[in-house]
């Protein structure tokens, strides 16, 4: 499974979200999409999935252009957006049974997944039972259901206190480790982004501004020199101004890709 974004660019009533956006992403990376509040994240990977289309450029999976959202890309939201009328067996139920899939292998996988989230005993409760991490475990099992070769992550952990994000992001690894999907994980957080990523992509208004690429082997340690000095680099990165002058960007850019590319 592989992912290519080619000079994609999105704008919305004449504002520009997205401008000339490109990388690749390989079989079972794990890729954060980071940048501040409003430089495209969630665009962007809106566009992955396929619920809005780009203006410029285009999106391929396995070479196939996307042109609307389909099983092979699960998407996990940040307001885990489980139905409440359904019990947690349910929800997770959901996507396998919309495929049509026979009733005893649904709920067969719908227990593989649970189990996989640590929340079988909590089968028939419903999601106003759960604490807002179990929510988001519940949230995850139910796109892995659908068996994705590619999970979106759309700041999955942003609205959980800082122990529980701990928590979560240690859980998201071990799940990764044992199914290796590819997964694009959006967030606002320096820190999340160097503990979970393989590659970190940062947006700048609208652009790509740098890609890292990490090999810190796992389970990795916040206070790890290299690791403070890729978080040091990459908010000098996102605190940079834009230079009004003929330079433009002060981020140094390569000619061929218009960013710059760290091995870490």
């Amino acid at each position: 499974m592989s992912l290519v974004v080619a000079g994609v660019g999105k704008s919305y009533g004449g504002r520009v979200v997205l401008k000339d956006v490109s990388f690749q992403v390989g079989p079972h990376e794990f890729v954060c999409i980071l940048g501040h509040s409003g430089c495209g994240k969630s665009t962007l990977l809106n566009l992955i999935a396929g619920f809005i289309q780009p203006d410029q450029g285009e999106i391929l999976v396995d070479g196939v252009p996307v042109r609307g959202p389909d099983k092979s890309r699960g998407v996990v939201f940040q307001d885990h957006a489980l139905f409440p009328w359904y019990t947690v067996l349910q929800n997770v139920e959901f996507g396998p049974s919309v495929r049509g899939l026979p009733k005893g292998e649904v709920r067969a996988q719908a227990f593989r997944y649970l189990r996989m989230v640590g929340l079988e005993a909590y089968a028939d409760d419903y999601p106003h039972q759960l604490s807002g991490g179990m929510k988001q475990r519940i949230g995850i099992a139910r796109a892995l259901a659908n068996e994705p070769d590619i999970l979106l992550m759309d700041e999955p952990f942003g609205a959980l206190d800082i122990l529980t994000r701990e928590m979560m992001q240690r859980e998201l690894l071990r799940i990764w480790l044992e199914l290796k999907t590819m997964v694009l994980f959006v967030t606002h957080s320096i820190g999340e982004a160097v503990y979970l990523a393989d590659k970190i992509l940062v947006l700048k208004n609208g652009r790509l501004a740098a890609e890292y690429l990490l090999d810190e082997p796992r389970p990795r340690s916040a206070a790890h020199p290299r690791l403070l000095e890729l978080r040091a680099d990459i908010e000098r990165l996102l605190l940079e101004e834009e230079d009004p002058g003929e330079g433009g960007n002060l981020v140094h850019e390569t000619r061929d890709s218009g960013r710059r590319v760290v091995p870490f």
